[in-house]
């Protein structure tokens, strides 16, 4: 009986020994925001891909939302 328990335990001791290799994926490569996420989910006026359009909806959303001065009370 003794000897069926060590040999369980042994065995489960060398299990964990056992672990298999990591390797390291390469890095996932983004791309820049106004790529757009090919989704047809966007705000109107801006056409993923084209730069200018990412930077004044950008402008946009700053001026109208964030500008404490423009909101009319």
């Amino acid at each position: 009986m003794k000897a069926a328990f060590m040999l369980v335990a042994a065995t489960f001791a060398l299990a964990a020994c056992g672990e298999k290799p990591q390797s390291l994926q390469p890095p996932k490569q983004d791309a820049s925001a106004f790529q757009g996420t090919g989704m047809p989910f966007a705000a109107p006026g801006w056409k993923q891909g084209d730069k200018t359009s990412w930077e004044q909806q950008l402008k946009t959303r700053a001026q109208n939302g964030q500008n404490d001065y423009a909101k009319v009370n």
